[in-house]
């Protein structure tokens, strides 16, 4: 089983995507953690794509994320289906709001030691709380134009999520 698990920031994608991963005893390929360095220093390009084709060349796995810039298609290319999680900006501002401070809070360690912090979250020109305002309907609108080539999963809101869920891990 290969699955591509996307949708903009805070949407549930790496939580879904380790769900899947243990139900069918696959790897869990969390695109964030081949990318992010330590001091948050984006993994190169080429080193990057070598990395996420190197995780990809198991058999099995549940990727999480996208990296179109970066990747292109060559993850969705390779998927079983794309999973897509397309929450309202309502519940995605709800959960960077949620998320992000647990993280800071509780000084949660994140990819290559990174941790955020309030002034990089809400006063940085990389602000993941300004990212998600400023891009959840311009992505959502790529989404639509880029899944139409593959199997995918549409999924609208959090109830949608886990009603497809608990049917796909009770089989």
């Amino acid at each position: 089983m290969k699955i591509a698990v996307v949708g903009t920031s805070c949407t549930g994608k790496t939580t879904i995507a380790r769900r899947l991963a243990e139900h069918y005893g696959v790897p869990h390929v969390e695109l964030d953690a081949l990318h992010w360095g330590p001091n948050w220093a984006p993994c190169p390009t080429e080193e990057f794509r070598v990395r996420v084709q190197e995780s990809l060349s198991h058999g099995g796995w549940v990727t999480d994320g996208s990296y179109y810039g970066k990747l292109g298609d060559s993850v969705l290319e390779q998927a079983d289906f794309v999973l897509w999680l397309d929450l309202p900006f309502r519940t995605v501002a709800r959960r960077v709001w949620t998320r992000t401070r647990r993280r800071i809070r509780n000084r949660e360690e994140l990819w290559g030691g990174n941790r955020e912090t309030w002034r990089d979250t809400f006063f940085s020109r990389e602000s993941l709380f300004v990212w998600v305002v400023t891009t959840h309907r311009s992505r959502r609108r790529r989404y639509l134009e880029r899944l139409d080539r593959y199997e995918f999963v549409h999924l609208r809101s959090s109830r949608e999520v886990e009603a497809w869920l608990a049917a796909e891990t009770s089989a």
